[in-house]
């Protein structure tokens, strides 16, 4: 084999060790995670009695990819929105075990003896939860379905998203810039990025993706989708992050888009490959005579870890209102260290300040806590029974009160703490956008107009072109409505509340002065400043409804991009809460090989079927002869609550794949019928638009605003607003003969 490359034999041992431990760690019922690890220490050299690999230079560039990977696939199930959702008691229970974890960690480091570079590093590794273990163990013990579930994967999260800012953070420490200004500007400098990548991201990406739609067969898919994952890398690379960084963040602005689960399902093998690659990398660090040699760091580590998780979460659930059975049950489940520690662990390695020892004490602690957090799951019940009659009636009282206390705060908050936060947020949003367009002008704009255009002329246009692109953003920051009507509520209750509302107005517009005199003066004198900011100001006055214009439709597409996703799930508004909303036919589902004429979904749900797409044939306003089958993606139109009682019956806990299109998408018109139709009198069902021109009758919209549903009954009526499903030539063709004027008697 001396002709092979040391890579492809290197990867052929770990990837044939992989195969045959983790079959045997199936058979046990363990985490598959775990016999990567221990396929990782059998093919290293630390192992003498089989083949090790030659180059494990090469096997850690593939670990390094892996972690690109595993960041990028946990941004895809990341969503901006979700994280917005899990509430205060997911950030206040994360925050308390993060805290409380990198200080006991930390200490435990110090009195072990490790360096301050090896504590610091071992409580960052500490205090993250493991996702992957915490999901396999709800799914072993059956659990996935239980209320406090829910509260731990939003710890989950928020758990997740500290490790990505820990990550960030971490460098700077290591580096010795530890003052309280370096790391100010260090967090400054991630919400600024993160802020900036979020919005520019989910405003382009989702819509180019959209667009090209009808071209993604799954090869193209995963191309782009790769293209897209390693070119924020790049970015965040070059801009001071790390490469995981960049990879979460991609992985989130691709989480809002319509193709986000059959992304997920494409990666899943990548993930899988390269995620094994990863954990094998760090069995390979796995050394036995470390590991017998700090045994009892490993003992009281994992003590650490159990008993200190443990307790942390469960305190802040508490501090969060949580009631004690869900803050026992979630605590207990939060009790082990996983994947982030590893990609924590292998950063301080790579920064040079992290002792190499310490990664397999690492492994063997997640090893220990890993097989001990089923037991912890399961300990919770009778660890609660055993406690709570012996906790006395006054504190178990006050628990009960402080719950009910912090459930109130939470649904009655105050106005002004509402205003406060939707102010200082839409400021801050468009503060960085703002900041971004002066930043990108200078670096490029204006040395382009330089060379272009020598002398002042130049310099003016690159001015105009900047202040352009500022004004629907500095037009946000001082018009955009935030909480009109409770604003206006506030000041009818007297000047207590008036001086307050006039300072925040007044400082909207300040912060907007300070945007373009800050600028203008970088450029040129007081006397010019002054100058630009009086045509700047009437510029705005004159041409503020275009501004206005401008930035609603630039709302609009990053609110419809962020939607994308849920709409697609939810529905698409047509009218009187009519939607429209696409889901897959599951094997499993009671309606794959039934008729649509046996189905009886009309009279069961009160929902339409109006188009059909079978791999990459559509059937638009199918008869009733047609049959479903499984893999289908039906076009559904109803109501909300339509539209969810149907969806469990058809998807099965199943996810879409919207296939290539190479035919129309139905479309959705009215046609008001005009006094002299033909149509008049007649009832829905002799118009036969289902028979004659594959188009179907949505709703009858009447002149005293009713909405009726078609029975096939129902009268048509001069002045009545048909909504029609169908093609465009079909519902071109209806619109002709529903204008022919009625034979004269």
């Amino acid at each position: 084999m001396d002709h092979l490359q040391p890579l492809i034999a290197d990867l052929a041992l770990i990837l044939i060790l992989a195969g045959i431990v983790t079959l045997l760690f199936k058979r046990l019922r363990q985490p598959v995670v775990l016999g990567y690890i221990v396929a990782g220490f059998l093919a290293s050299p630390n192992f003498h009695y089989l083949p090790s690999i030659v180059d494990a230079a090469n096997i850690d560039i593939w670990g390094q990819i892996g972690i690109i990977i595993l960041l990028f696939t946990l941004g895809l199930e990341f969503n901006f929105k979700k994280l917005l959702n899990v509430g205060g008691t997911a950030f206040t229970t994360a925050l308390t075990i993060a805290i409380g974890m990198i200080a006991i960690g930390y200490l435990a480091g110090q009195l072990l003896d490790f360096t301050t570079f090896d504590s610091i590093f071992l409580g960052a590794m500490l205090s993250m939860s493991s996702t992957m273990i915490i999901i396999k163990a709800f799914s072993d013990l059956g659990m996935q379905q239980q209320k406090f579930t829910q509260t731990v994967f939003g710890v989950l999260i928020v758990q997740d998203l500290l490790a990505v800012v820990l990550m960030v953070l971490l460098p700077s420490v290591a580096v010795g810039r530890v003052d309280s200004s370096e790391l100010i500007n260090s967090i400054a400098r991630l919400i600024f990025f993160l802020v900036l990548w979020f919005v520019i991201g989910t405003f382009i990406i989702p819509t180019f993706v959209r667009k090209v739609r009808r071209f993604l067969n799954n090869e193209t898919l995963l191309i782009v989708s790769m293209g897209l994952c390693l070119g924020m890398v790049v970015l965040a690379t070059y801009a001071g992050f790390s490469a995981a960084l960049g990879a979460f963040v991609m992985g989130s602005i691709l989480s809002s888009a319509n193709e986000v689960e059959r992304i997920e399902r494409i990666m899943q093998p990548i993930k899988d490959l390269f995620g094994a690659v990863f954990f094998i990398s760090v069995g390979m660090l796995v050394n036995v005579d470390t590991l017998v040699e700090y045994a009892l760091p490993i003992l009281i580590l994992s003590l650490v870890v159990v008993v200190g998780q443990s307790i942390l979460a469960t305190m802040g659930m508490l501090l969060s209102g949580q009631p004690l059975r869900t803050a026992v049950q979630s605590g207990f489940s939060l009790s082990q260290i996983g994947e982030f520690s590893f990609i924590i662990a292998s950063l301080g390695i790579s920064l040079g300040v992290m002792n190499p020892n310490l990664y397999p004490i690492i492994v063997a602690v997640s090893v220990v806590t890993t097989f001990s957090t089923p037991y912890m799951i399961k300990l919770a019940e009778p660890f609660l029974n055993k406690i709570e009659p012996r906790i006395p009636k006054g504190i178990k009282r006050r628990l009960d009160e402080y719950a009910q206390s912090k459930t109130i705060i939470a649904s009655n908050r105050t106005l002004w703490k509402q205003i406060i936060t939707k102010y200082l947020g839409n400021i801050l949003l468009y503060s960085i956008l703002s900041t971004a367009i002066i930043i990108a002008s200078k670096v490029w704009l204006f040395p382009l107009f330089a060379e272009w255009l020598p002398g002042s002329i130049g310099k003016l246009l690159a001015t105009i072109i900047t202040l352009i692109g500022m004004s629907p953003f500095l037009w946000a920051i001082i018009k955009k409505r935030t909480s009109g009507k409770i604003l206006r509520e506030l000041w009818k209750d007297g000047r207590s509340n008036q001086v307050p509302i006039v300072l925040l107005i007044v400082f909207r517009y300040a912060v907007a002065a300070a945007f373009v005199i800050g600028f203008l003066l970088t450029i040129y004198s007081y006397v010019g400043m002054i100058i630009g900011v009086i045509i700047f100001l009437m510029l705005m006055r004159t041409f503020s409804n275009d501004i206005q214009r401008q930035f609603n439709r630039l709302e609009t597409e990053f609110l419809n991009n962020l939607n994308q996703r849920e709409r697609s799930k939810k529905g698409i508004d047509l009218i009187h809460n009519l939607h429209i909303a696409r889901m897959k036919l599951h094997e499993s589902s009671e309606l794959a090989g039934i008729k649509l004429s046996d189905s009886n979904l009309r009279k069961r749900f009160g929902i339409n079927i109006v188009s059909i797409l079978r791999g990459t044939r559509r059937l638009n306003i199918p008869g009733s002869e047609v049959r479903l089958f499984p893999g289908d993606i039906l076009g559904v139109i109803g109501t909300d609550e339509q539209i969810a009682s149907f969806l469990p019956i058809v998807e099965c806990n199943d996810s879409p794949e919207v296939a290539a299109e190479n035919s129309e998408e139905v479309k959705y018109d009215y046609i008001a019928i005009s006094p002299d139709s033909q149509w008049i009198g007649k009832s829905t069902y002799e118009l036969g638009l289902r028979n004659e021109f594959h188009c179907l009758l949505v709703g009858i919209e009447r002149d005293d605003n009713t909405f009726l549903q078609p029975d096939g009954t129902i009268k048509i009526a001069a002045n009545d607003i048909l909504w029609i499903a169908g093609e465009p030539e079909s519902i071109k063709a209806v619109r002709v003969i529903a204008k022919g004027k009625k034979e004269l008697q």
